[in-house]
């Protein structure tokens, strides 16, 4: 059977590519649609279907725009209200495409319109199931982001509703079946996914704890919603984005790709709303800044930490990239929803500074500053990690502070006194000093690489690297 995935890493995402007799579907695609139109076109095949698992919280998908360009029909499953023309199929129901078929298999829980897609070849054999976020490797969809647009849904209902999907309608389906989730290790839309993107049923029926055969659904609901962490932000903006529409990346793209001059992009900075955001990488952003603009780096979990960095999905910006990549961070801007670019920086920074135009900096270290500073000032230490992180090990009497919790937590950072910044590997800490640096402050250094160099270097040296064990 031709099914091939098509993997994202950066929103750890996972569309789908069928084909037979010159006809495709796509199954949950990224906003960007050209790739897949293109795949279709190697195969000389129409694309006929756009299957929809649900909403999306995490990524606007780009079932609209397939269907302007193509002609394919979207589907979801049932319960569904889309604002726009779609099939709202029904549990049960069979389409085709080519000589296979796709069966919709009605599976509630990590939103109530969650379908899984059985997969059926040409022979008639069940091939596999695109599960969407109803089940993981490793793992199922969390419960809790419905109550953010629906407030009736809350997390218990859901994982009740999930409880029942898998035993009902997911569990008894043959092992030999291959699972086709929609996320993979890095989404937030699960809470232990494996780094593996593909398994059998079979498989995952001896390992996942959630498909755990003498489970009870009140043991299922508490360890389902045991250790979830607060969502994006961005998600119930992203949500209804999918359900009601939204503008073609076309239009967005000509908006956002608008060149401005030094001169130019300093005016529109100053007389508009806009947040520069500039994406080059922490070792660049530190040597050299725009003042008050902040960074979060393309090479990284770029569209995840806008998202999680800035609450409005509308707000203005104005991108300061490395020359020739301002397409890329408008099209990753566009997957999560933040279409409102409206022009990037000519040249990039380095015309900034050729213009004479004012510029800060970021005081850094390396991990032998560090200790040397660490052992002779003891100074206050502000961790940038996850909490879980955090706890796993860190330096000793270090502050938590995780970077999703910063514009909260602000009062933390002292003003009277200097302290250093760290995280895993640079990139965290950088758009948290980014942030300090547009609030005010600057008595603080970064730790180049973070953590792991710290870790790797200095672990057998001293005893400030503290296992939560030994707390």
């Amino acid at each position: 059977m031709h099914v091939e995935q098509i993997y994202t890493g950066c929103l750890a995402h996972a569309a789908y590519y069928l084909e037979s007799k010159g006809e495709a579907a796509i199954f949950d695609p990224l906003r960007e649609v050209d790739p897949y139109i293109a795949r279709a076109n190697k195969d000389n095949a129409k694309i006929k279907y756009v299957f929809e698992t649900h909403f999306h919280a995490d990524f606007v998908s780009g079932h609209l725009d397939l269907k302007k360009k193509t002609g394919a029909q979207i589907v979801f499953g049932p319960t569904a209200k889309p604002g726009y023309e779609a099939i709202v199929a029904k549990d049960g129901q069979i389409f085709e495409v080519g000589d296979y078929k796709v069966k919709v298999i009605h599976t509630p829980g990590h939103t109530m319109e969650s379908t899984t897609y059985l997969l059926i070849d040409d022979k008639g054999q069940e091939h596999g199931i695109i599960t969407g976020d109803t089940l993981f490797i490793g793992d199922v969809g969390r419960p809790d982001l419905a109550q953010h647009v629906v407030s009736e849904l809350t997390e218990e209902k859901l994982a009740g509703h999930l409880f029942d999907s898998l035993r009902n309608k997911i569990m008894p389906l043959d092992d030999h079946l291959i699972v086709y989730p929609n996320h993979g290790a890095g989404s937030a839309c699960g809470k232990m996914m494996s780094k593996e993107t593909t398994d059998t049923l079979g498989h995952q029926k001896k390992v996942n704890y959630a498909l755990r055969a003498d489970m009870t659904k009140d043991e299922f609901i508490k360890e389902l919603l045991t250790g979830l962490t607060r969502p994006p932000g961005y998600f119930p903006q992203n949500v209804l984005m999918n359900i009601k529409g939204y503008e073609s990346l076309d239009t967005i793209k000509e908006r956002g790709e608008k060149p401005l001059s030094p001169r130019a992009f300093e005016v529109a900075a100053n007389e508009t709303d806009a947040l520069m955001l500039d994406t080059r990488t922490p070792m660049d952003f530190a040597r050299g800044f725009i003042p008050n603009s902040i960074n979060i780096g393309l090479k990284g979990n770029f569209a995840q930490w806008v998202g999680e960095m800035i609450p409005d999905i509308k707000q203005q910006i104005l991108l300061i990239t490395y020359p020739g990549q301002e397409e890329e961070a408008i099209t990753r801007l566009s997957r999560v929803g933040y279409d409102h670019t409206i022009g990037y920086l000519e040249g990039g920074f380095d015309a900034w500074k050729k213009a004479g135009k004012e510029y800060e900096t970021v005081g850094r270290i390396d991990v032998n500053e560090f200790e040397e500073t660490y052992k002779r000032e003891k100074p206050v230490v502000i961790d940038i990690r996850k909490k879980s992180e955090f706890d796993s090990e860190h330096v000793v009497d270090a502050i938590n502070v995780p970077l999703n919790d910063i514009n909260e937590n602000l009062s933390r950072f002292p003003k009277d006194k200097s302290f250093v910044l760290y995280c895993a590997g640079g990139y965290r800490s950088m758009v948290a000093a980014s942030i300090l640096k547009q609030r005010g402050w600057d008595n603080f250094v970064d730790v180049i690489e973070g953590f792991d160099e710290i870790k790797k270097t200095s672990v057998e040296k001293t005893d400030y690297i503290c296992p939560t064990t030994l707390l």
